[in-house]
């Protein structure tokens, strides 16, 4: 089981199932949420991941149609996003998470839209959008 939270603790949630393919997005609107250079992230089915605390304190936003970015109305903390078109399915941002959640990036994704200021200097396989481009 895994467990994570936002900034301020308000949200709270665990995990008890196994987390997806964990990669990192340079694509512009995952950017602009996290304020960093690129997102952590990995998908969780919904049948595995359980809200514990917070519930009132989660805001979302539609970043783009069909797809919600939510947050701590409090801290600001990306908590998770997800698609209309896959409700069975959430995406994590590993940066809340408590402990290691046991797996590793499998690849840099948007490598077309990444911040000029920043040059990937790992061995990670890169993709110029998503990763079904391959």
């Amino acid at each position: 089981m895994l467990t994570g939270s936002c900034l301020c603790g308000r949200v709270r949630y665990e995990i008890n199932g196994k987390i997806g393919p964990t990669g990192h997005c340079h694509c512009v609107t995952c950017r602009k949420a996290q304020g960093g250079a690129f997102v952590t992230n990995a998908p969780v089915r919904t049948k595995y991941f359980h809200l514990l605390s917070g519930a009132d304190m989660v805001a979302e936003f539609e970043s783009s149609p069909g797809k919600k970015r939510c947050f701590c109305r409090n801290c600001g903390s990306p908590l998770w996003s997800r698609r209309a078109a896959e409700p069975d399915l959430i995406r994590i941002r590993l940066g809340l998470l408590d402990a290691d959640p046991g797996r590793r990036p499998l690849a840099h994704v948007w490598v077309s839209e990444k911040a000029s200021w920043y040059d990937i200097t790992d061995d990670l396989p890169q993709f110029q959008r998503g990763v079904d481009e391959a």
